[in-house]
């Protein structure tokens, strides 16, 4: 059998958007869904907690998990 040529060595950039990351229980890896929106990431994880485990990985900006800096 051939193989499919050389695994990749570096992880893959995220797209810019709100993430879950959905897995049967039990399982400790599971796919990552993106959202346009912040209600769109919630109404989808309500809609998996019911029959999955959901982890709420929230917004991503240029590949990296993005955090509003409070007002000072």
């Amino acid at each position: 059998m051939r193989s499919n040529g050389r695994p990749r060595f570096r992880q893959v950039q995220l797209k810019d958007g709100f993430y879950i990351e959905v897995c049967n229980k039990g399982v400790k890896k599971g796919v990552k869904i993106r959202s346009e929106s912040k209600k769109d990431m919630e109404d989808n994880a309500s809609l998996y907690a019911r029959y999955k485990e959901v982890l709420i990985l929230g917004e991503y900006k240029d590949g990296i998990p993005f955090i509003k800096k409070p007002a000072a």
